[in-house]
C-alpha cells in the first residue's frame, strides 16, 4: 500500500505534535496512519536543524521549509569509440555505426 508523503511544514508540525503526544514511536504512528514515515521523520530532522542557531553572525530569514524528493535517474553509458586504422588513415566509430557505412569507408581509405 503507498503511503502518502507529508505535504508542507504546518502539516508535519501538527502530525509531529500528535506522534509526541501519542507517546509512541513515529514509525509505529506512521504507519497506523497511512503516513510515509520516512517523509515524516525527514520533515522531524529538518526542523530540529532549523531550531539549531546557526553559524552565521546575522540570523536568516524564515522562508517557510518545504521537503523536496530526489529521485535517482539512470544514468546512460558513455558510448564505446573505435578507431580502426588503415595505412596513415583511420577512421572513429561509435556503438551506433551501421557495418555498411564502415565497409565503404574502409574501402574509400584503402584506395587511398
Amino acid at each position: 500500500m503507498q503511503k502518502r508523503k507529508v505535504g508542507d511544514e504546518l502539516e508535519a508540525r501538527i502530525l509531529l505534535a500528535k506522534v509526541a503526544k501519542a507517546g509512541g514511536d513515529l514509525r509505529t504512528f506512521a504507519r497506523t496512519h497511512g503516513i510515509d514515515g520516512r517523509s515524516l521523520n525527514a520533515w522531524r530532522q529538518n526542523l530540529a536543524r532549523r531550531g539549531r542557531p546557526s553559524r552565521s553572525r546575522k540570523p536568516a530569514a524564515e522562508a517557510p521549509m518545504r521537503l523536496v524528493e530526489l529521485v535517482p535517474t539512470a544514468i546512460a553509458p558513455a558510448s564505446a569509440r573505435y578507431v580502426v586504422r588503415v595505412g596513415d588513415g583511420e577512421v572513429e566509430v561509435g556503438d551506433d555505426f551501421q557495418a555498411d557505412t564502415l565497409r565503404r569507408l574502409l574501402e574509400v581509405l584503402r584506395a587511398c
